[in-house]
């Protein structure tokens, strides 16, 4: 038997295999029907395999449309299904893209935009001879420069990269960004601080501030202020209660 007459035959069989269901609705007859015509799926989503997108999602994505395709499919009107089937698969792909694959979620037009893009510029480099410019592109697609602009900057939103995943210097983002602050675990007490010294007047205010902040010692404080050593102590003794009553801290 010549190819032609193999091709013929299968052709036969599916268009049967389409009118038994039409008629009958059987979804065993209906399954067996998606399962023959899976390799039309698995071409399709190899059209659209280098986009970032595992082929397994796109084969389940075109597999979604080919159902689509036999349940919603009227033999009576005299098309092939393979006519009918096809764009149906390839929408349900290009859904695929628009609805599930974007990072960051883009306008529908920049998104369909973009999807058109990475064939067609692949297509106008080699016509061209030359990477094609944004108004070479935007005339092709019927687009506005600024819209071509915005497509091509949307691959930044397509697919987010993990921090934890390696980097070209051998490291990752999740290292390079740093650990901890261990400043945000002092900002609060530091807050409660100025807000107790506030309460206290100036000349205690220094001292504390120099005894605690500065880290200075009693004497090098006395000397500092003018006053005795004793009396530096009797001052800080006095701020520190004065401080730890006014919030109910205990001495």
């Amino acid at each position: 038997m010549t190819t032609e007459a193999r091709v013929g035959e299968q052709d036969g069989r599916l268009t049967g295999a389409l009118r038994r269901f039409a008629a009958t609705r059987d979804p065993s007859l209906r399954d067996a029907i998606v399962v023959s015509q899976l390799p039309v799926v698995l071409a399709l989503a190899r059209r659209f395999a280098r986009r970032g997108e595992a082929l397994e999602d796109l084969v389940q994505a075109g597999s979604i449309g080919l159902i689509n395709a036999v349940e919603r499919f009227d033999p009576g009107l005299g098309y092939a299904f393979g006519a009918y089937a096809t764009p149906t698969i390839v929408g349900e792909i290009k859904r695929h893209f628009r609805d599930r694959a974007w990072s960051v979620r883009a306008p529908r037009r920049v998104q369909e935009l973009y999807l058109r893009l990475g064939p067609l510029v692949e297509d106008m480099t080699q016509e061209l001879g030359r990477a094609p410019t944004i108004g070479d592109i935007a005339a092709e697609t019927g687009a506005t420069a600024s819209d071509v602009v915005e497509a091509l900057e949307a691959r930044h939103f397509y697919q987010s990269q993990s921090i934890n995943a390696p980097r070209a210097n051998g490291t990752t983002l999740a290292r390079e960004l740093g650990g901890e602050d261990d400043g945000f675990e002092q900002a609060d007490r530091r807050m409660v601080v100025e807000s107790m010294l506030a309460l206290l007047p100036e000349r205690e205010r220094v001292i504390v501030h120099l005894r605690f902040l500065d880290e200075l010692t009693q004497s090098e404080i006395a000397a500092r202020v003018g006053l005795s050593q004793m009396h530096v102590s009797r001052l800080l003794a006095r701020s520190l209660a004065e401080m730890r009553s006014a919030y109910d801290l205990p001495a």
